[in-house]
């Protein structure tokens, strides 16, 4: 099964931050193409300076998962290509959601809330913790991940009740956060998981390379044929039964 992953990065730290260059030299997607590219996926990057920010009807609709990492330029998204991949999360397109990009337009308004959260960056440890060990996400994770280093997100998340908590982190600082969640909208699948701050190396680590591949697997969109809306006709005569 070969699945058609974009990996969307509005690529701006990294051109204006020199200790995120450090860390992301050729860009965070290009970090996440490259630890991804052993999986066996079919991968392409798009960027937010690109034509149709690199979201043009032909890579959306040829895209099975799409990957979103976004923190500084949420609004310069055009609307008009938040609503294309919106719709096509609806129409089936699976998408993992990292980091910073609950406060991108598509993630918003996927979740119908603000997506506001609390956060501090400070060095904290983050720990973590997978509370669904049976979840196909969680394939392959031992009970924790430990990142030595990361930015803090805390309670309350201004989400709805994920359908499926698969993981939950807790820091230095005392706050703890539900930092894997899958959410089912229309036809697709969706998964938001919380580590990725562009100063930290947390996306050349393994076990958050493993979770993301899980995570691509579990959205591919499963279903062969599209549900019928509109006026049906009965299935068996009124009054009488099918024969």
């Amino acid at each position: 099964m070969m699945i058609n992953v974009t990996i969307w990065n509005e690529f701006v730290h990294e051109k204006i931050h020199d200790e995120v260059r450090e860390v992301y030299p050729d860009g965070l997607h290009r970090a996440l193409a490259d630890g991804l590219g052993g999986e066996g996926f079919v991968i392409r990057t798009a960027t937010l300076d690109q034509p149709e920010h690199g979201l043009s009807d032909e890579v959306l609709n040829s895209t099975d998962v799409l990957i979103w990492w976004g923190h500084m330029a949420h609004d310069r998204v055009s609307d008009e290509v938040s609503q294309k991949v919106t719709q096509r999360v609806l129409n089936g397109m699976g998408m993992i959601v990292l980091h910073s990009g609950h406060f991108s337009k598509p993630f918003k308004a996927l979740m119908g809330t603000s997506c506001d959260l609390k956060w501090r960056v400070a060095d904290e440890q983050e720990i973590v913790w997978c509370v669904n060990p049976s979840h196909p996400i969680a394939d392959g994770i031992q009970d924790k991940i430990v990142l030595e280093k990361e930015e803090m997100y805390g309670e309350f998340f201004d989400i709805p009740v994920p359908d499926e908590l698969v993981f939950v982190s807790n820091f230095q600082g005392g706050e703890v956060f539900r930092s894997g969640c899958t959410f089912r909208r229309g036809e697709g699948k969706i998964f938001y998981f919380r580590p990725g701050h562009e100063t930290y190396p947390t996306y050349y680590k393994p076990e958050i390379l493993r979770v993301i591949s899980n995570a691509v697997k579990w959205a591919y969109p499963a279903r062969s044929f599209k549900p019928e809306f509109g006026k049906s006709e009965p299935v068996r005569p009124f009054g009488g039964v099918l024969v």
